[in-house]
């Protein structure tokens, strides 16, 4: 089976069905582009922590700074992909199209990550682990255990875009199926995540991951099963690139590295190891240094990543392909991304200042899990008359994300996560001091 093009970048839209091609001004995709851009969730971002929790310094990447330039790189690989492939879209696809759906994804990629980062994902799953012979956790499916267990950004974030944002279990943010499709860098459920942990849909999105599998043309592999969408891989290239350069740029401002550590390496992703500018004898600080570089090694791992959709297309559109497009581009690229990530895992991940708030991490959301996730258990259990004082009042904080008595507890939990999740870093610290009342005010 190969997928066609004109199924992949349909104009229908999830939860708000819209058959026509054409648009007067903004187009279709457009429209998804400015419905993320406006979200509250995508505004919270800026509040969540990309690499370095907390971080005091104002130049330190967040979730939503990440998100608006992995946006920027996702628009060029999507522009130079549709040139490329003109003659092969459908009319009412323009290149400039094709980077707005990719640029879109991009902004949304992170959207569903919870507070403190990866540090916080982890929390949560370790969280329910500790809990799975405990009563809470007693009722629930192996898979519906198994999703709280192992959860996810990826399938938090696509999630609040079909359920949450906007029209609440109405179809959220009610974008369109490529958009949607171009977001899902894992399109299975949990039984597939792996050692990693990654999918993209949990059990209560897989009805909306199977809709949207229809629709694309994707390639199905099993029950809640599904190929990427081709535009997905060029969201995981821009995402690559930006962790590549920019968590490097974030160590220098904290002082954890110098810009000698990394000028080999963005030497590396330019391609040209023997470039030299003369502000790298001067007395300019290790920010203007790198963007001297920055752009450069930019531009190149664009051409790297154009080259490998292109040479790997043909695997891409049947579904076949399992590699990663910087992987398998220019070797000089590779390699300089090899050095990067080693650089990272050696020097930047194991500084104790970042140890030391991703452990206030874990204390910070096993407070906000213990109070809430037994409110909701609470209220199941017994109903509303039989709620404890606290638990009224934990239940009442969680306004339109609050469960109902009458519901099974999967769905309960599954709410109490769109809570803690949708939750900023401060906020998240602010009020697990309040509930662990250490800070009442």
């Amino acid at each position: 089976m190969v997928m066609q093009w004109d199924k992949l970048l349909t104009t229908k839209r999830y939860g708000h069905e819209n058959l026509r091609p054409e648009e007067i001004g903004r187009s279709h995709f457009h429209k998804d582009h400015d419905r993320i851009i406006f979200s509250s969730a995508f505004r919270r971002l800026g509040r969540k922590t990309q690499v370095h929790p907390l971080a005091l310094n104002d130049h330190i990447h967040t979730r939503l700074t990440h998100s608006i330039e992995v946006g920027s790189l996702g628009r060029s690989l999507g522009i130079r992909v549709g040139e490329i492939l003109q003659d092969q879209l459908p009319h009412w696809i323009s290149p400039h199209d094709l980077g707005t759906i990719v640029q879109s994804a991009c902004l949304a990629h992170d959207i569903g990550n919870p507070p403190f980062g990866h540090a916080g994902e982890y929390a949560i799953r370790d969280w329910f682990k500790q809990k799975a012979d405990s009563p809470l956790l007693q009722s629930l499916s192996d898979l519906e255990r198994l999703d709280l267990q192992t959860f996810e950004g990826n399938a938090q974030g696509f999630r609040v875009v079909t359920r949450i944002e906007n029209h609440l279990f109405s179809g959220g943010l009610r974008l369109t199926y490529p958009t949607l499709g171009t977001l899902l860098k894992y399109p299975w459920t949990v039984e597939r995540a792996g050692k990693k942990g990654k999918f993209s849909s949990f059990k209560t999105e897989s009805e909306i991951l199977d809709a949207l599998g229809r629709e694309l043309g994707l390639v199905q592999l099993g029950e809640h099963y599904w190929c990427r969408h081709p535009l997905a891989y060029l969201v995981e290239a821009a995402d690559d690139i930006c962790y590549a350069i920019l968590d490097l740029e974030d160590a220098i401002e904290l002082n954890i590295l110098g810009f000698n550590d990394i000028k080999p390496i963005l030497l590396q992703l330019c391609g040209n190891l023997d470039y030299q500018d003369e502000i790298f004898s001067t007395q300019a600080s290790a920010r203007r240094k790198i963007s001297a570089l920055r752009g450069m090694a930019m531009e190149n791992m664009v051409e790297s990543t154009v080259a490998a959709f292109t040479a790997n297309l043909p695997q891409i559109m049947t579904g076949k392909y399992n590699g990663e497009l910087l992987a398998d581009g220019d070797p000089g690229v590779q390699q300089g991304l090899s050095a990067a990530k080693q650089l990272a895992k050696e020097r930047v991940f194991p500084d104790n200042r970042k140890a030391e708030l991703e452990v206030g991490a874990y204390s910070t959301l096993g407070t906000l899990l213990d109070a809430f996730c037994e409110a909701a258990f609470e209220l199941h259990t017994g109903g509303e008359d039989q709620l404890s004082y606290r638990s009224q009042k934990i239940i009442s904080l969680m306004g339109i994300h609050c469960p109902q008595a009458d519901w099974p507890l999967y769905p309960s939990f599954m709410r109490v996560l769109d809570f803690i999740g949708g939750m900023t870093d401060n906020y998240a610290a602010y009020l697990a001091r309040q509930i662990g009342g250490k800070s009442i005010s």
